[in-house]
């Protein structure tokens, strides 16, 4: 039975997450992790993955073809290992948490979702395609020389992210929406504060913020052939 504290519980980033990353991103070493390792599984982890699953009704409500998989492992949480084969930075963990609410297929897919990220003194929402394949990246701007008004009226406050310095090749330079084309990923965020993670009713808010960003993500979904 889920008593009435784990279901406020559910709609909050506990102050513990932000108090765990704090300690990890002062020690960041397997030492150090290992000692505390259920420390992480009560403060950080358990709590995220209650999030998630507290967070699925609201998600089936923006889009039932995105999925809150609050599995411990290869769920909607990202593991907290960093991969370092090929990083200057051989720190082993990840000072931050993600949480990725995106289609069945799998993070692979090249339909948008939305994310939470989740770090002391930076938690936001992100939508959108960041760092898409060149496939999708192609597919994403012949939709917006396609339909130019349809994206003018959704793309409004787009992250800055990277941009080429060039027009891409085949289109062309004098188009109006050239500095949109020109863009490698298209993206959108809402920034919420630490305390407001913590406060009651954030999982609404969060909720809120997806759906705002929907008329962004449909219009990325459909254009690389897929339904919203």
């Amino acid at each position: 039975m889920t008593t009435r504290s784990q279901s406020q519980t559910a709609e909050v980033i506990p102050p513990s997450v932000f108090a765990f990353l704090r300690d990890l991103k002062r020690h960041n070493d397997r030492v150090w992790f290992n000692a505390n390792k259920e420390r992480y599984l009560a403060e950080m982890r358990d709590p995220l993955l209650a999030f998630i699953a507290g967070f699925a009704p609201r998600l089936a409500k923006l889009n039932p073809r995105l999925v809150a998989d609050p599995s411990p492992v290869g769920g909607s949480l990202f593991r907290i290992y960093r991969d370092t084969r090929f990083a200057k930075d051989k720190s082993p963990y990840k000072t931050a948490a993600g949480i990725y609410f995106g289609r069945a297929e799998g993070r692979d897919s090249p339909a948008p979702g939305f994310y939470l990220h989740v770090e002391p003194g930076d938690v936001f929402m992100g939508a959108g395609v960041w760092r898409p394949e060149p496939d999708t990246l192609k597919q994403v701007r012949d939709a917006i020389v396609a339909k130019p008004s349809a994206w003018k009226k959704v793309a409004k406050g787009l992250d800055a992210g990277e941009t080429l310095a060039r027009p891409p090749r085949g289109y062309d330079p004098e188009h109006p929406l050239i500095a949109d084309l020109k863009r490698k990923q298209f993206t959108v965020s809402h920034s919420f504060g630490e305390k407001d993670a913590s406060k009651a009713g954030f999982s609404e808010r969060f909720a809120r913020a997806c759906r705002d960003a929907s008329p962004f993500c449909r219009f990325l979904t459909e254009a690389v052939g897929h339904d919203w």
